[in-house]
């Protein structure tokens, strides 16, 4: 299995998951009863490439986390598909920072939700 990039993290700042939302990923096999998820940690994650003229491609992963920012890799609530600018990788990043804090995260339309 592949391991995580962690030199190419780019980490938000935690959010605490709201109501609604816990509420769905709570319906997710992944989801730690013994050990509950309180915040989402949201990242920009970079992976290089051999091809010569793209050099990274992007993506943006959500995963739950405890409030010290403790989280599984091998389980995000979703990870975007992959994205050639760091730019637009920022701009969802920051849309899903957004639709977070409104306790809105599970009714986007994020098409790789993982169960």
């Amino acid at each position: 299995m592949k391991t995580p990039n962690y030199h190419d993290f780019y980490q938000k700042a935690l959010i605490p998951i709201g109501f609604n939302d816990l509420l769905v990923l709570k319906e997710f096999e992944s989801y730690n009863f013994d050990s509950p998820f309180t915040h989402w940690l949201i990242a920009i994650e970079g992976e290089q490439l051999p091809q010569p003229k793209i050099y990274f491609h992007w993506k943006v992963s959500i995963y739950p986390s405890n409030v010290d920012g403790d989280f599984n890799w091998k389980k995000p609530f979703y990870c975007s598909p992959i994205m050639e600018s760091m730019d637009s990788a920022h701009g969802l990043a920051c849309s899903v920072v957004t639709s977070s804090k409104l306790d809105q995260l599970s009714t986007l339309n994020l098409q790789e939700k993982i169960s």
